[in-house]
């Protein structure tokens, strides 16, 4: 913990603007973002790789006054842009590892912003503490029970933080692929005996419903950001300042968080549920 609080005494006490003049700030939506943390982790932003190396300079130079070292084999760099040529950041004459993903609580996160890795890394977890228990959800026992049984138990590592994200068509392939594939392995059916998944369904007396699942999460988790003046809700709702990237790339813009809202619920309507606490609780 004092570790934590000396970090962000440090990075609140680095100047808004390097020598040359440079803002070293992102503003959102009027906001001032100072810095990002993760836990024990602090993400510096910054939008060119000038400011960013004044930055991690100014930042060494006031950890020295406090007897603090930066280690450069835990201190990582990511560039998330649409070109994949690599930053180089130093620090003590050694050159700042890039990559183009890391994982942090238990979620990867990539330099294209997108969600497909963490998906396909927690079916696979999902799909291995399914086969630990095999025995259990592919037993006699009632199929009420295992079915309770595979969504608390499986359904709950696969959907981890998936309401935080969006998904596109390939992800939610992806989702329904593993839904109907808990279903098979608990009723014992291989893809040999060549059972249409419509059939599977009427076995277990389901529905396609993951989506469904995490559509509701997510209209849950929104519910509570929109209730807090924090910076989850300026990301959310506000736009940041500054040039845009232009890389003359064809086709249509990638979805964001508000546009499948709007498709499901209407996002108007979950914000004035939100923001009155008696009808939300309700």
């Amino acid at each position: 913990m004092l570790f934590v609080t000396s970090s962000v005494q440090l990075v609140q006490r680095m100047p808004y603007q390097g020598s040359s003049g440079r803002v070293w700030r992102l503003r959102l939506d009027g906001h001032i973002v100072h810095t990002v943390k993760y836990a024990d982790k602090l993400v510096l932003l910054a939008k060119e790789e000038k400011v960013l190396q004044d930055m991690i300079d100014k930042l060494i130079e006031i950890r020295g006054c406090y007897g603090m070292e930066m280690n450069v084999e835990k201190t990582n760099m990511m560039r998330i842009s649409r070109q994949p040529f690599p930053v180089k950041i130093m620090i003590n004459q050694k050159q700042l590892e890039n990559v183009v993903s890391f994982k942090s609580l238990g979620s990867v996160l990539t330099n294209d912003e997108r969600c497909t890795g963490e998906i396909k890394c927690r079916i696979a977890m999902a799909k291995a503490a399914f086969n630990k228990k095999r025995a259990v959800f592919a037993s006699t026992l009632d199929l009420e029970l295992r079915k309770k049984l595979v969504k608390c138990y499986i359904w709950s590592i696969a959907l981890y933080g998936a309401e935080t994200g969006m998904h596109q068509a390939v992800d939610q392939e992806h989702l329904e692929s593993f839904e109907m594939w808990c279903w098979r392995r608990m009723e014992k059916i291989s893809w040999t005996d060549h059972v249409r998944n419509e059939e599977v369904l009427l076995r277990v007396k389901e529905q396609r419903n993951i989506l469904h699942e995490i559509s509701k999460r997510k209209a849950n988790w929104i519910g509570h950001i929109l209730c807090r003046n924090c910076l989850l809700q300026r990301v959310i709702e506000g736009k940041i300042k500054g040039g845009i990237e232009v890389t003359g790339r064809r086709g249509r813009k990638c979805r964001k968080l508000l546009d499948d809202l709007k498709e499901r619920r209407g996002y108007s309507q979950l914000k004035e549920e939100a923001l009155d606490h008696t009808v939300w609780r309700a």
